[in-house]
């Protein structure tokens, strides 16, 4: 069953969420790319006009005679008014002569190199050898630069958590439209494979994708319909127009054989035909019966039905009959569990089952009615020691006149499990099989859910199967 609200792992598998969560990369990397190629720009410039400023005033200091020098940088230094310049002379021994900056280490000659000032700002430095051997160092505030930079960093970080926000919003709320579409969808598939093929899938009237697929799945469930209906209504034909001729005969075979001109021998052959035509007219039976549950899909008689009392009613019909054949048909049903439903309804299809535990389980086994309680609700189970069913038989036990390799011996027509998986299907549960060890267990859960330990039928009989079934994607329980 769909979950009714959306989760966030639902919206994140959508390929619209991931489409744009892609999308958004790409344009978050194309604006970090951009950012990052302005910043480069920008600041290779600064740093080169910087540089030639400095290469500049490198010219100019050094066409100073030696012993104005110092009183040449005080003068600049006085008339800086921007206050970004920096000038300091060294003697050939490395001692202060004038300026007003002071650095550690030592810069390369004719190479601007970044240091950072006494007053902690960040300079461009250029160092050159007056003619004297005096070191001359001429510095230029890059605090501009610097800033930039951390100006970029920080748009850069910016513009990446709201562009990333913005898409994983934007990735939500363009994924909502499509998979709630898509949810809709679903639910239509549920039910039509639930056997309602009436119901068809929704169209948005928007020409998209997805009213494409809707479309072409309801033109196929229209011709799967017509199919089904047409194979239905010759089965059904056949049914009920040949079980009233076979009726008439068998009646005027059961007068004769109560004939006192009929000899011994034609009463036996009479007697065999008559069993071979009870066999024909109880599939014919089994027929009608399957095709008005499938067709009825009545409801409105259902009401709680106390599960306990149903079983122990099965037991008492069924007791007589098991201790003829040798066989402890035991109980362990605590009352409580109710589900709802039609009592009669369920009483046939459990009577089924109960039926052929009792046909293949031998003399001296055991049958139990047991009604248990998982954590989705309650479920009847029933037991047998027989020889139980192979797992590969266990899709095909539920088609019509289908009958297992271990049953050539035992009678039947073939049809109860169709018939049982029919009255189930009304009423939305779900029938297993597993292993009994020995024998087979046949679980009724009276919830019809599903779960990754075992996979239930929960779908008609008969025809309707062999292509719906597959086509919904249901199996027998193959525990």
């Amino acid at each position: 069953m769909l979950a009714d609200r959306l989760r966030i792992r639902d919206i994140r598998n959508t390929s619209t969420f991931r489409l744009t969560l892609l999308f958004g990369m790409v344009f978050l990397l194309g604006v970090t790319v951009l950012l990052w190629l302005i910043y480069g720009l920008s600041a290779r410039e600064l740093t080169r006009r910087s540089d030639r400023i400095l290469r500049l005033e490198a010219t100019m200091l050094e066409r100073t005679p030696a012993d104005a020098l110092p009183d040449r940088i005080r003068g600049e230094i006085a008339r800086s008014a921007s206050g970004l310049n920096y000038f300091e002379l060294r003697s050939i021994d490395g001692d202060h002569v004038a300026g007003n900056i002071r650095v550690g280490d030592m810069p390369p000659y004719d190479t601007p190199v970044e240091r950072m000032a006494g007053d902690g700002k960040p300079v461009r430095l250029l160092a050159v050898e007056t003619p004297t051997q005096e070191t001359l160092l001429i510095g230029r505030d890059i605090s501009p630069v610097v800033d930039l930079r951390r100006q970029v960093l920080m748009i850069l970080i910016a513009s990446g958590l709201i562009t990333a926000i913005a898409v994983l919003v934007c990735g939500f709320l363009l994924s909502l439209a499509p998979l709630r579409r898509v949810r809709d969808l679903q639910r239509a598939i549920e039910t039509i494979s639930a056997g309602d093929m009436e119901a068809r899938m929704p169209l948005a009237g928007r020409g998209d994708e997805l009213d494409l697929f809707a479309g072409t799945v309801n033109q196929m469930i229209d011709e799967i319909e017509r199919a089904i209906a047409q194979v239905k209504g010759v089965t059904d034909a056949i049914a009920h127009d040949l079980r009233t001729p076979l009726t008439r005969v068998r009646s005027q075979l059961y007068r004769l054989s109560q004939s006192s001109e009929v000899q011994a021998p034609a009463v036996r052959m009479i007697g065999a035909a008559t069993s071979d035509l009870d066999t024909v007219l109880e599939r014919f039976g089994a027929l009608l019966r399957i095709s008005e549950l499938e067709a009825g899909r009545r409801r409105a008689g259902f009401g709680p039905v106390d599960l306990a009392a149903l079983l122990a009613r099965m037991q008492e019909l069924y007791e007589p009959l098991a201790e003829d054949q040798g066989i402890s048909l035991m109980l362990d049903a605590p009352g409580g569990a109710t589900a709802p439903g039609d009592e009669k309804l369920l009483f046939e299809a459990l009577s089924n089952l109960v039926d052929n535990a009792l046909k293949f389980t031998p003399p001296g086994g055991q049958v139990t009615l047991a009604l248990v309680t998982d954590a989705h609700g309650p479920v009847i189970e029933v037991r047998d020691t027989g020889p139980g069913i192979a797992v590969a038989e266990r899709q095909a036990v539920i088609r019509r006149f289908h009958r297992g390799s271990n049953a050539a011996d035992v009678p039947g027509t073939g049809l109860g499990l169709s018939l049982v998986v029919a009255i189930l299907h009304l009423h939305g549960f779900a029938l297993g099989f597993r292993d009994g060890f020995p024998g087979l267990v046949v679980d009724v859960r009276c919830h019809g859910h599903e779960s990754e330990e075992a996979v239930k039928f929960i779908s008609l009989a008969g025809s309707k199967e062999a292509a719906h079934l597959e086509r919904a994607g249901q199996r027998v329980e193959a525990v």
